[in-house]
């Protein structure tokens, strides 16, 4: 199992115990549990690995683990904020769980070859640098709650609210992952993709899309969300009789563990924003099929064995193939580590794309190990939902001219999330940097662009796809099958007449 590397950070165990250092930048990021994450609003995806993986196969150990916690010392110098905790204790009387602050743990990463300088603006920010007006405010909006609201709220589930809204309000994609969206984020790099539990149909005597069906006990059911509701807006995609039925239920999929913002009303009166996890998940496969002699492969995410399970697929067709045909249509995206070892499947010593964290120069991550479908033809399938990690290797392929790109400009989403553990039921998603084609061209709000424009039925796509691979097919095919000698490299090629 290789170790993930984490930004260090630190809180104080109690607010009149001073201080916290700020967060550590590496000039590099390892292999942490990091996912591109579509930010449809709808698909929030990602999140992407950015470093070294192993050199022959990058995907086969990258692995979520917990991470230990340490003590961090207060110094002596720093702020006193006894007053802010007097301040927590008067707004306390009647429930004293409002200042039990969580213990003090760090995310360590023990590697010698992380850089670990701190920027020096932010080197040492107390909690008192924080306008004592605003802490004040901060409790006094807490105790108001506890208060007047009309329902009995837990003071745990305040400050997750409030943690949540700290980190949606950054960007899109950041959130905080309670303990159930922790497990699915952490299934997903295994093959999990998620939704929030309801279908939805257009209805024209309303003129409004209508929740027709809400699993039991799923996101939606569980914050009462029904059937008969209307659906105004996903994300930041309003809904109207524009949408596709598979355009409406793209926005509520997404890699599982991460959150959509819903617009709902009852029969059309007071809309209201919802916050919806993809926690209904389900596993994702990767489809191989065999049509004259061309692979068909349907890859839904990346996730860390992407790379291994089409390989698999390939050698259970058990037939010559003399050209493939990659289908990333909906791919929402998913570990970048592992659209860098697809992408090393097709070439050989090829920059696939740059990676531009805070403070750093961008860098660059190649392909690795052997091409072993180099010789193959290719031609990759793409739509408007094809995004994040989808995007970086279609880019790729495209730029090099290894395969030709067919569909329409892809979703545009270019952001870097880490997901940071605070311990082993919560994290952190957190955007670290940005990423561009690897000639620096920009992805993010841009998209790829594809070499043949296909339009209309989708499902026709598929055809004309195969009719432009079939003029460049190979006259003998290529037969995978499996090593029987060794286990690292479990795949060999051999030419068929």
């Amino acid at each position: 199992m290789r170790p993930i590397y984490v930004m260090r950070s630190s809180l104080s165990k109690q607010l009149d115990k001073q201080m916290t250092s700020v967060f550590i930048i590496p000039k590099f990021f390892k292999p942490i549990y990091v996912i591109g994450l579509l930010g449809l609003g709808c698909m929030s995806i990602q999140a992407q690995a950015v470093g070294e993986a192993s050199i022959e196969n990058p995907t086969v150990s990258l692995e979520l683990i917990s991470l230990d916690t340490d003590g961090i010392a207060a110094e002596d110098n720093a702020d006193d904020l006894s007053d802010v905790a007097d301040m927590l204790d008067a707004a306390d009387e009647s429930d004293d769980a409002i200042d039990g602050v969580a213990d003090e743990s760090a995310l360590t990463d023990d590697i010698e070859d992380i850089e670990t300088d701190i920027p020096s603006e932010v080197a040492q920010v107390s909690l008192n640098a924080i306008s004592p007006e605003t802490l004040k405010t901060f409790v006094a909006v807490v105790d108001l709650v506890r208060r007047e609201y009309v329902d009995a709220v837990n003071d745990e589930e305040l400050f997750n609210n409030a943690m949540s809204g700290m980190l949606t309000k950054l960007d899109s994609h950041a959130e905080f992952l309670d303990a159930e969206a922790y497990e699915n984020l952490r299934a997903f790099t295994e093959g999990d993709v998620g939704d929030v539990g309801i279908k939805v149909t257009y209805q024209p005597k309303v003129g409004y899309w209508v929740i027709t069906e809400v699993i039991d006990d799923s996101p939606a059911d569980k914050k009462g969300i029904a059937v008969g509701d209307y659906l105004h807006q996903v994300g930041e995609f309003k809904l109207d009789d524009g949408r596709q039925s598979n355009d409406v239920e793209q926005l509520l999929t997404g890699i599982a563990g991460t959150q959509i913002d819903v617009v709902t009303s009852k029969a059309g009166r007071r809309k209201h924003t919802t916050t919806l996890q993809r926690n209904n998940s389900h596993p994702q496969t990767i489809e191989t099929k065999l049509i004259d002699d061309i692979a068909v492969i349907r890859l839904p995410a990346f996730q860390n064995n992407s790379r291994e399970k089409l390989l698999e697929g390939l050698i259970n067709l058990e037939a010559p193939i003399s050209g493939i045909l990659l289908d990333m249509r909906d791919n929402p995206g998913g570990v970048l580590t592992s659209a860098v070892s697809v992408a090393s499947l097709f070439m050989t010593d090829t920059d696939v794309v740059q990676v531009q964290a805070r403070q750093n120069e961008p860098r660059i991550l190649p392909t690795r190990g052997e091409a072993i479908l180099e010789p193959l033809p290719l031609v990759v399938l793409q739509n408007r939902y094809s995004a994040s990690a989808a995007e970086v290797l279609a880019s790729s392929l495209q730029a090099q001219k290894r395969a030709t790109i067919l569909g329409e400009v892809s979703y545009g989403k270019g952001s870097v999330q880490s997901v940071i553990p605070l311990n082993d039921e919560q994290a952190v998603k957190l955007t670290v940097a940005n990423y561009m084609t690897a000639a620096g061209n920009k992805i993010d709000g841009i998209g790829v662009e594809p070499d043949v424009t296909l339009s209309g039925n989708e499902s026709t796509w598929e055809q004309q796809a195969l009719d432009v691979l079939k003029e460049r097919a190979l006259e003998s095919g290529i037969r995978f099958i499996r090593k029987s000698t060794r286990t690292d490299k479990a795949v060999e090629s051999s030419t068929a007449n």
